[in-house]
C-alpha cells in the first residue's frame, strides 16, 4: 500500500478495502494495515486480487474518486467512475494537442529528451565498467542529438533525431552484453518477428511494458490510443508507446542484457522456427516474468517528485505528471531521466 500524490496505489494481494466513516481501510486478513481519509485522494489502483466492499465503491463513486483495476502485471481490466467525471475533460485536451502539431512536437520532444538521456545513461554505467571508445562515441553522438531537442521543432525533426539516436545506441548496443555464446550477439534491432534471442527478449519485454504502460494512462484517464509522438493507427496504443520511449532503456534494457550476462536465460532457452523467428520456451518466459516483476519492485527516488516508490510506479507517476500537463498544472511535461 503506497500514498502517492492523490492516488492510492494498492499491490499486496488478497487485500480488501472497505469504508470506515470518511476513510479508504486497507485490511489484509484480520489486520488492519492503514486508513486514508477519501477526501485526500483522487483515485485507487488496485493492482491483482484486491476487493472493495460495496459501500466504498458507493462511498468513491460519491466523492469522485475513480477506481481502477489492474491485473498484478500492470495490465488495465476496468475503471468505476463516479457521475460526474474530469476523465471527459482531459480527454479532449488530450485530443486538442494531438492534434496541433506545435503542441504534439512539444511534447513528443520532451518525451524522446527523456530516451536519449536515458539510453546515454545506460551506455556511461557500462562504460565506466568496461571503457570502451565505441560507447563512449555513440555517448558523444547522443549528447549532439540532445542539444538539437532544446530549441522547438517540427515533429517530423523530433522523430527523425529520435531515429538517429536509436541507430547509435543500438549499433553499440552488443558492448553491453558480456556473455560470450554467439547465440547472443547483437547485430542490430529487428523484429515482428525478432530474429535472433536478443531482439527476441527485448521484444518481450517492451510487449510487457506497454501493457504496464497503457494500464496506467488508462487509470488516470488518457486515452492510450492517441499519441504524440506516434500517430493514430486503428488497433496501436499511440501514447503509451509514447510514454514508454522513457522506460525502454531503463527498464527493458538493461534488464534484458542483466539476464543474459547472469546466465538466468540460456542460448537452448529461445528456439528457431522454420519461417526463421525466434522464441522463448516456457521455462524462459517464466524466468522473464518472474524478473520482471522482481525489477518493478525495487525502489527507486523519481527524479522530479524527489519521493523514493516502487519501480513500477513510475510510469504511473509519468501518466499523471502528463495529465497534470494538459491540465494546464505544469508549464511542461518533465519526462523521468534517471540519474
Amino acid at each position: 500500500m503506497k500514498p502517492l500524490l492523490n492516488t492510492l496505489f494498492v499491490t499486496t494481494q488478497e487485500s480488501y478495502l472497505a469504508k470506515d466513516g470518511e476513510c479508504v481501510a486497507v485490511h489484509q486478513g484480520d489486520v488492519l494495515k492503514g486508513k486514508v481519509p477519501i477526501h485526500t485522494l483522487g483515485g485507487l489502483v488496485l493492482f491483482g486480487q484486491i476487493s472493495c466492499s460495496p459501500f466504498l465503491l458507493g462511498h468513491c463513486a460519491k466523492n469522485g474518486v475513480t477506481v481502477s483495476w489492474l491485473t498484478q502485471n500492470g495490465r488495465f481490466l476496468a475503471a468505476m467512475h463516479g457521475p460526474v467525471s474530469g476523465n471527459v475533460l482531459l480527454r479532449r485536451e488530450q485530443y486538442r494537442r494531438a492534434d496541433n502539431e506545435d503542441a504534439s512536437a512539444s511534447i513528443a520532444a520532451s518525451m524522446v529528451i527523456g530516451k536519449i538521456a536515458n539510453c546515454r545513461t545506460v551506455l556511461l554505467r557500462t562504460a565506466r565498467e568496461r571503457p570502451s571508445r565505441e560507447l563512449d562515441g555513440a555517448a558523444d553522438r547522443l549528447v549532439q542529438c540532445l542539444r538539437r531537442l532544446r530549441e522547438p521543432l517540427p515533429l517530423n525533426v523530433v522523430r527523425g533525431i529520435e531515429g538517429e539516436a536509436g541507430q547509435a545506441y543500438f549499433g553499440v548496443f552488443d558492448k553491453l552484453i558480456r556473455n560470450a555464446d554467439p547465440a547472443f550477439r547483437f547485430a542490430g534491432r529487428n523484429r515482428r518477428p525478432p530474429l535472433d534471442a536478443v531482439n527476441c527478449l527485448l521484444s518481450f519485454l517492451y510487449t510487457l511494458l506497454v501493457h504496464d504502460v497503457r494500464g496506467a494512462l488508462e487509470s488516470c484517464g488518457l486515452d492510450p490510443a492517441v499519441g504524440f509522438l506516434h500517430r493514430d493507427r486503428p488497433g496501436r496504443p499511440s501514447l503509451a508507446l509514447d510514454l514508454m520511449e522513457e522506460f525502454r532503456p531503463y527498464l527493458a534494457d538493461r534488464l534484458a542484457c542483466t539476464l543474459i550476462n547472469r546466465g538466468q536465460v540460456k542460448a537452448k532457452g529461445f528456439k528457431h522456427t522454420e519461417s526463421g523467428a525466434v522464441i522463448m520456451d516456457d521455462a524462459t518466459r517464466k524466468e522473464v516474468l518472474t524478473a520482471w516483476q522482481e525489477r518493478k519492485q525495487e525502489t527507486v527516488e523519481h527524479p522530479f517528485l524527489q519521493e523514493k516508490m516502487a519501480t513500477g510506479l513510475l510510469y504511473h507517476c509519468q501518466a499523471r505528471l502528463l495529465a497534470r500537463y494538459l491540465r494546464g498544472d505544469l508549464d511542461a511535461y518533465p519526462p523521468f531521466v534517471i540519474r
